[in-house]
């Protein structure tokens, strides 16, 4: 599995200084069936940690991901700015998830190129397929 972070997530991630080493634990959790929400359609929600807290208080992000598929993370926001998503976030997230799950290894490659995408680096331990 490869993961990814779209250009708003990037921001988001700076801002709030969350690692792609967090990102791919977040991920290694969703493989392993520990996944915090599943809106369908291709959309969950983890938790992230803050640095030095808990995930309880923490980050959350929405994934659009299919297991042993690619990861995207596509959008991110703090525990305490909001809650979940509303119906409207729902249906636009599973609609995006429909086309960006179904993308081709050149149709990514041609989004990462054009920088809608950058692929999050993760350690020696990659995610398992």
């Amino acid at each position: 599995m490869r993961i990814f972070k779209s250009k708003e997530f990037i921001r988001f991630a700076r801002k709030e200084n969350i690692s792609d080493t967090k990102l791919c634990k977040a991920m290694r959790d969703a493989e392993d069936g520990r996944i915090d929400a599943d809106y369908g359609g291709g959309v969950i929600k983890q938790r992230v940690a803050r640095t030095n807290e808990g995930k309880s208080g923490g980050y959350r992000t929405i994934i659009l991901y299919r297991k042993g598929n690619n990861a995207f993370f596509v959008h991110g926001f703090a525990k305490s700015d909001r809650g979940s998503l509303n119906k409207a976030e729902e249906h636009l997230y599973k609609a995006a998830a429909r086309i960006i799950l179904a993308f081709s290894d050149n149709e990514l490659r041609q989004h990462v190129a054009k920088g809608v995408f950058k692929e999050a680096m993760c350690d020696d331990e990659q995610i398992q397929e």
